[in-house]
């Protein structure tokens, strides 16, 4: 796509070509060529007294013509009413045009030269000087000046103007890729001075908006935790059916994970660092998660990344969840180093999802359509990928190896250690 300024400086520079080449050409074909008119006339009869009449001698004539190319500093040539030559000084110049009895300018080969009539109807023909008129070298030198400067001083203006739409561009783009921060510098007073103060109100409006989204979300997230342990409480104390109050307890703790669930996505949408980094081993993490599931095998290398502990413990207990509830058992979780990079994998011997279904695994709230619609609240793996990107990395489905979820971040620079394997618990 070509850049808006080089379009902008190229009209003007074509413009002003077309202007050069058009005053070139008009000068070189009627340059000189002006409207006859009763000036010629009066100069007729100035000269009329400083020639002799038609009727004097050619001696006569010659001298007055040779007095008055000395005067004139120029060709002058004196032709009868039949243009027949009389009388000359210098170079050689044609007979006028015998066409009317009015004046007028002529072409020649040498310049450019005016026919003058005298009363009696003899014709005075002069050669214009250089010094009154440039010729076309240096007409055509001239305008190339011109437009040199022009479009030497157009640059800048030009450039100027397209540069503040372009960091207008920049920053649309900005809050597109989602910095809510994106704002513009307003310059000038012109219309993309406008554009742009309308750009930053836009913005400041949209970043309000989220902001106060997430924070209803957040604050919403947060109170219902209270209700939920008045409701606690009062199970704990009502002498109520054994087997009606666990399922009670079943709802309220599934209920008590959604609603952790939705403030710890509203949390991580908030924030862009994280609140806690050190270093973590995420091979002990995976053991003692890995050692709270029935057919959950283990092989893992120690590997040390750099993070938030119960974030990563989050993040590795929600992929096997994942598995548990939507696959089948065993449940395989391997951690190692590759390069810079931890691994860690969890694959399950469950279905491989669909092809369709695989770009919105990750997607708040959404359930795969079918047997999983009424399994779990839809946050689990959005949340695995909001962790590992705020530590640096991503997570994947790899369908090559079966129902196999991939997670990889950056890994601390340390020594290779011996497989490590953690036993089901009992």
């Amino acid at each position: 796509m070509r850049r808006l300024y080089l379009q902008v400086y190229l009209t003007i520079v074509a413009s002003l070509v077309l202007v050069v080449l058009t005053a070139g050409l008009l000068w070189h074909f009627i340059g000189g060529i002006g409207p006859f008119g009763p000036q010629f006339e009066v100069l007729g009869e100035v000269i009329a007294d400083l020639v002799p009449p038609g009727n004097a001698p050619a001696q006569a004539q010659q001298q007055a013509i040779d007095r008055l190319a000395e005067r004139l500093g120029t060709d002058v040539a004196l032709f009868s009413v039949t243009n027949e030559p009389l009388a000359a000084a210098g170079r050689p110049l044609p007979a006028p045009s015998r066409d009317g009895r009015s004046g007028g300018w002529m072409r020649t080969g040498a310049g450019p030269a005016v026919s003058i009539p005298l009363p009696d109807g003899r014709r005075l023909v002069a050669r214009l000087p250089g010094r009154q008129r440039p010729n076309a070298l240096t007409l055509a030198a001239f305008l190339g000046a011109i437009a040199l400067v022009v479009a030497i001083g157009a640059g800048p203006v030009v450039r100027r103007l397209t540069g503040r739409l372009e960091r207008l561009q920049r920053g649309v783009e900005s809050l597109g890729a989602g910095d809510l921060a994106a704002r513009v510098k307003v310059e000038g007073r012109d219309e993309v001075a406008r554009l742009a103060q309308s750009f930053n109100h836009a913005a400041a409006r949209i970043e309000s908006l989220v902001n106060a989204h997430k924070m209803l979300l957040a604050n919403a997230s947060h109170e219902l935790r209270t209700p939920l342990t008045r409701i606690r409480l009062g199970l704990e104390l009502a002498a109520a059916d054994p087997q009606r109050k666990a399922e009670l307890e079943r709802d309220i703790a599934e209920l008590d994970q959604l609603v952790g669930e939705i403030l710890l996505v509203s949390r991580l949408e908030a924030t862009e660092q994280l609140d806690v980094r050190e270093d973590v081993e995420l091979a002990a993490l995976a053991a003692e998660e890995c050692a709270r599931y029935d057919d959950c095998e283990l092989e893992a290398k120690p590997v040390t990344v750099s993070g938030d502990p119960m974030l990563l413990r989050r993040m590795i207990r929600n992929l096997i969840e994942n598995a548990k509830l939507h696959g089948q058992p065993p449940i395989e979780v391997t951690a190692a180093k590759r390069g810079d990079r931890a691994v860690l994998n969890v694959l399950d011997h469950g279905p491989v999802i669909a092809a369709e279904a695989r770009e919105r695994l990750f997607s708040p709230f959404y359930r795969i359509p079918g047997s999983y619609a009424a399994k779990g609240s839809g946050l689990g793996l959005a949340l695995v990928r909001q962790i590992a990107r705020r530590h640096g990395g991503d997570v994947i489905y790899d369908p090559e190896r079966g129902s196999s979820f991939t997670v990889n971040l950056p890994a601390n620079l340390g020594p290779a250690a011996h497989p490590a394997k953690a036993r089901p618990s009992t």
